[in-house]
């Protein structure tokens, strides 16, 4: 007999979570509302003994389990949710950490007020009217918490409006927003915890609800926030904000200005140590300064999901080549422009400037780092079901 599908997807990302998963499967069984057919997807990177627990626990919950556990831990936790949500049926998705910090309780609370309100993302927010963020340990935490989610919405105004806590490991997502993102540019990129910031980026839900809820302390075991993810957050937002060309241009231009800093100091000190050096030798090889500290930052935040196209040392070689080639060409154009153009200096100068610039920015971005489009088709969505209100269940209407 074919088993019906879900109503609801419950993706846990887990990472040594062993002590927790016993009373988070209970209270995610004690919150399912009559009616309503609920999976667990658990998609697993831990080093311990969590897999052997859920197996276990597994075998006597009410409803399915699916465990994956991934070979290498690629996305940290959110590649994990990306990886559940492939093993998931249902229309819609839910997202919550195993630590027991999000209440089961809310699951199909979150559910309810997406079909209520017709959206595709609901939030559970520490940060919206009656919330509460208590169980962030410490200061620090908070001030993380707090820093992060200013910098997000400052960074992604329009995507992240009406979202008062858009780094919230708790939500709700309609399988359609996910499939939309797979059909675009190179679909879902998460790197790191943060992945309600990807999805909110990347699907463009329609519509956005919050439910307010409290942050508890954590059941069991230790906080997976560092500052190693606090530096793969940076790296993400960078990655998200330079997804459209014109920021990648941006971006592009204010790196290469940082470059004159290492520049001018090698120069500098090429001319204090080495006496009799003439000026133009010194400034070709006090180019390759900022040339090297244009690639390294460009290399690792700007196009870190393009490296794959080229080896590192021949990015390297190819950005040096064009870099020089920018300084050689500058010169004849202004005189091309002064002379023939009849412009004088200092505007031709900054054309020039300006036009090896945007050649240097569209060999950089559109050959060195091709930008690949997704080719493949997104996996048609399950029908909708409707989904019960929690606070009126209603009998499975399939029987």
């Amino acid at each position: 007999m074919t088993a019906l599908p879900a109503h609801v997807s419950i993706v846990v990302p887990t990472f040594n979570e062993a002590d927790n998963i016993p009373a988070l499967l209970t209270r995610i069984g004690a919150a399912v509302p009559d009616g309503v057919r609920a999976e667990v997807v658990f998609a697993d990177d831990s080093t311990d003994h969590t897999c052997e627990v859920i197996e276990k626990e597994a075998a006597h919950c009410p409803f399915p389990v699916v465990l994956h556990h991934r070979p290498a831990p690629a996305g940290g936790l959110g590649g994990a949710v990306v990886e559940g949500f492939a093993r998931t049926t249902a229309p819609w998705i839910v997202v919550i950490d195993a630590d027991l910090q999000h209440p089961p309780e809310l699951i199909f609370e979150l559910i309810a007020r997406g079909e209520s309100a017709g959206t595709e993302l609901v939030v559970a927010s520490r940060y919206a009217a009656g919330g509460d963020r208590s169980g962030l340990a410490g200061g620090y935490r908070k001030l993380v918490s707090s820093s992060s989610t200013l910098l997000a919405t400052s960074l992604f105004p329009r995507a992240l409006s009406g979202l008062t806590d858009p780094v919230s490991g708790f939500f709700a997502i309609r399988r359609t927003a996910v499939d939309r993102a797979a059909a675009v540019d190179e679909g879902l990129q998460p790197l790191g915890y943060k992945i309600l910031l990807e999805l909110a980026v990347r699907c463009r839900p329609r519509g956005i609800a919050e439910v307010p809820y409290a942050f508890g302390e954590r059941h069991a075991g230790a906080s997976k926030s560092t500052a190693k993810e606090g530096v793969r957050f940076l790296r993400h937002l960078i990655t998200l904000r330079t997804a459209d060309p014109r920021a990648r241009a941006i971006v592009f231009g204010m790196i290469g200005l940082s470059g004159f800093v290492p520049n001018l100091a090698l120069l500098w000190l090429l001319t204090v140590t080495v006496p009799g050096l003439p000026y133009a030798p010194a400034e070709i090889i006090a180019n390759q300064a900022g040339l090297l500290w244009n690639f390294a930052l460009i290399d690792s935040f700007v196009y870190r999901n393009q490296r794959r196209h080229h080896r590192r040392t021949a990015r390297l070689l190819t950005f040096a080549a064009v870099g020089n080639a920018d300084l050689v060409a500058r010169i004849p154009l202004a005189a091309l422009l002064i002379a023939g153009g009849g412009m004088s200096p200092l505007p031709a100068t900054a054309l020039s400037m300006a036009i090896v610039f945007t050649a240097r920015f569209l060999i950089v971005d559109r050959w060195l780092y091709r930008r690949l489009r997704a080719r493949t088709t997104p996996t048609a969505a399950p029908a909708a079901v409707p989904v019960p209100d929690p606070a009126k269940p209603v009998p499975d209407p399939l029987g």
